[in-house]
């Protein structure tokens, strides 16, 4: 039989371990950093067309959490990468209120600004964006806070929208997708859960010619929807699950649970979802550190890192 001695001690433990466990994860958002690297030849991709593309989502900029030092930081290592272009996959404001600060874009969006790739740095919105603009919510419709402030900074956001890119003589196309969830329900007028303003039947629509595609959709579920003339999907918004044990997370944003929580996964075109950068709802990560994506498409590199 355990002593009562035994049993304090195995308390005492338990609880070292609870509170180094919770303070790790509160000081993994604002300390780690890492570069997760995907190698990927879609079949609808060049087998010899090497594209190299940097994905930033989810910031959530707000103090201490994500300062704009550490915004800095991110936009440094970024141009470090040296990708060919890099993508904002939305969600740059504040996902939650355990802050002592909030942000305003008129101040992230000039740090964002600070990104340099030689085929240009492109965005589209996420949910949160949508979400923290309260007349936009209010009235159904107008352009977020966020976007303007994107774009002051030189910053093209797109919404359905398209741009064909060249790259040594070899053009592709990206797709930004409005976001899937903009609006929050009306509790007496709208009878679904939330509203979008993505149209991806509209957005293909623009694309001219067959040169391949990469998609940019902020929350990842579209892509059971995307068909094979996209090559590529690109998202972020579930944080990898933010907090993830023995590879299983408690909580995913997404009506398919983990077959996009995080990673490298395919349907008719193959999807990476980033982990993201900050936190939504608390400020706090486990087993998910903050990355940056560094997916490279065609060519040889390690798998992922």
């Amino acid at each position: 039989m355990i002593s009562r001695r035994h049993f304090l001690r195995f308390l005492a433990g338990l609880g070292a371990t609870g509170v180094s466990t919770v303070a790790y994860g509160f000081g993994e958002p604002a300390l780690r950093l890492r570069v997760a690297r995907y190698n990927i030849t879609p079949p609808q991709w060049p087998a010899d067309f090497r594209l190299r593309i940097a994905v930033i989502t989810d910031l959530h900029a707000c103090d201490p959490w994500m300062s704009l030092a550490r915004i800095e930081a991110i936009v440094g290592r970024t141009n470090a990468l040296r990708a060919d272009v890099i993508v904002l996959l939305g969600d740059y404001v504040a996902g939650h209120r355990h802050v002592t600060r909030t942000i305003p874009a008129s101040e992230w969006a000039p740090v964002l600004g600070g990104l340099k790739a030689p085929l240009g740095v492109h965005a589209v919105l996420g949910n949160h964006d949508w979400w923290d603009d309260r007349t936009v919510q209010r009235e159904g419709q107008g352009v977020t806070i966020a976007r303007r402030a994107l774009e002051a900074a030189g910053l093209p956001v797109y919404e359905n929208d398209v741009v064909r890119l060249t790259k040594t003589g070899r053009p592709f196309w990206l797709a930004g997708l409005g976001d899937q969830l903009a609006y929050l329900p009306a509790r007496r007028f709208r009878p679904v859960k939330r509203i979008g303003v993505d149209d991806l039947a509209a957005t293909l629509g623009k694309v001219t010619d067959a040169a391949p595609v990469i998609l940019l959709a902020h929350e990842p579920d579209v892509a059971v929807r995307v068909p094979a003339r996209v090559a590529l999907q690109l998202s972020g918004h579930t944080h990898g699950g933010q907090v993830r044990l023995f590879g299983w997370s408690p909580v995913i944003p997404s009506h398919y649970g983990k077959r996009f929580a995080y990673g490298h996964t395919r349907t008719q075109c193959d999807v990476v979802v980033s982990g993201g950068l900050g936190c939504s709802i608390m400020p706090f990560r486990i087993g998910v550190p903050p990355e940056i994506a560094l997916v490279t498409l065609g060519g040889s590199a390690p798998a992922v890192s």
